[in-house]
C-alpha cells in the first residue's frame, strides 16, 4: 500500500461524535477506573499489530482533550501513514483514571477509521494504473459518515456525494415515481446543478445521454456491458460504474475507461485494524 501525499481536512463534526461516543461508554462514569487513586499517573503507548494505514488521530486526540486535557498525545505517524506489525503509533502520558477511561473508546475510532482507510488503499493500489477514480458510497456506518469519508480519502480514495443535501443522483425509485428517465433529468436540469442518473440498462443509458445527464451510473452492469456503454457514450457524459463489485472485478472495469467506480465495501464491510495499548504506571 501506498501513503496518501496529503492529509485531507477534518470533518467539522468530531467533538460531537466523540462526545456521543464518550457517552454510550461512560455513562455516569468509569466504575473500574474509579478505582486508580486521583493522583496517580501514568505513560502508554499504543501499537499496531499488523501492516496497515493509519487513520483516527484526531478522533483519538479528540477522546483524551474531552476526557481530562492534561493528557499528552505524542503521534510518531500521521494520518494516511503506513504502518508495520508491532509498530509504536503513539505514545501518551497523564492521569492514569483518563488513560484508562478512555482506551477503548480512542481504540475503536483508531481500528474502525484504519481499516477503512486501508482496505481503500488496497484497492485504489489495484487501479493505481489507470485513470479511473474509487469512490465511496453513502453506505456508511450511521453517525460516523465523515469519519469514514476522510478514511477513504487517507486511503487515496475519493468521495462521492456526502449526502441527499449536496448533490443530485437519480436512482431506480426517482425515476418510477417521476415516470421516466427522460421526465427525472428535465425536472433535474431546471435546478441547473451537476445531474447524476443511474441507469440499468442500455435502453435507458440512452435516454439519460439524450436527456442531457452529466453523469451516468451503470447499475449491476456486465463488463460487456461495460464496454458496450463507454463506446456508445464516446465522452458525452462521465460513466460511474456500482454494484458489488469485489477486487478481481474493479480491475477488470478499471481497464474499460469508465471514469469512477462507486464501491460500498469500503465502508460497510469493515474489518477492525488490531491496536493495544498498553499502560505502564509513573508519568
Amino acid at each position: 500500500m501506498q501513503e496518501p501525499m496529503n492529509t485531507p481536512a477534518l470533518p467539522a463534526d468530531i467533538g460531537s461524535v466523540v462526545r456521543r461516543a464518550l457517552n454510550e461508554d461512560l455513562g455516569t462514569g468509569d466504575l473500574t477506573a474509579g478505582l486508580v487513586p486521583a493522583q496517580s499517573m501514568a505513560r502508554a503507548r499504543v501499537i499496531c499489530r499488523e501492516r496497515a494505514l493509519l487513520c483516527g488521530a484526531p478522533w483519538f486526540d479528540e477522546v483524551y482533550r474531552q476526557l481530562d486535557e492534561r493528557v499528552r498525545v505524542d503521534w510518531h505517524s500521521r494520518d494516511g501513514a503506513a504502518l508495520e506489525p508491532e509498530q509504536t503509533v503513539c505514545t501518551l502520558s497523564g492521569p492514569a483514571a483518563a488513560l484508562l477511561s478512555g482506551e477503548r473508546t480512542a481504540l475503536n475510532f483508531l481500528q474502525l477509521l484504519s481499516g477503512t482507510a486501508t482496505v481503500t488503499g488496497e484497492y485504489v493500489a489495484l487501479i493505481a494504473h489507470s485513470a479511473t477514480r474509487l469512490l465511496d458510497t453513502r453506505k456508511t456506518l450511521p453517525g460516523l459518515r465523515s469519519a469514514q469519508k476522510y478514511a477513504v480519502l487517507c486511503g487515496g480514495g475519493d468521495n462521492h456525494r456526502m449526502g441527499l443535501y449536496d448533490a443530485i443522483l437519480i436512482k431506480e425509485n426517482h425515476i418510477r415515481a417521476c415516470g421516466s428517465v427522460s421526465a427525472a433529468l428535465a425536472a433535474a436540469r431546471k435546478t441547473r446543478r451537476t445531474v447524476e442518473i443511474e441507469v440499468e440498462n442500455e435502453t435507458q443509458l440512452k435516454a439519460a445521454l439524450a436527456g442531457g445527464a452529466d453523469i451516468v451510473m451503470l447499475d449491476n452492469f456486465s463488463l460487456e456491458q461495460v464496454r458496450r456503454a463507454v463506446q456508445l457514450n464516446n465522452g458525452r457524459a462521465r460513466l460511474e460504474v456500482s454494484g458489488g463489485i469485489d477486487r478481481q472485478a474493479l480491475v477488470a472495469l478499471a481497464a474499460t475507461g469508465v471514469d469512477c467506480i462507486s464501491v460500498g465495501a469500503l465502508t460497510k464491510h469493515v474489518r477492525a485494524v488490531d491496536f493495544s495499548m498498553l499502560v505502564s504506571a509513573g508519568s
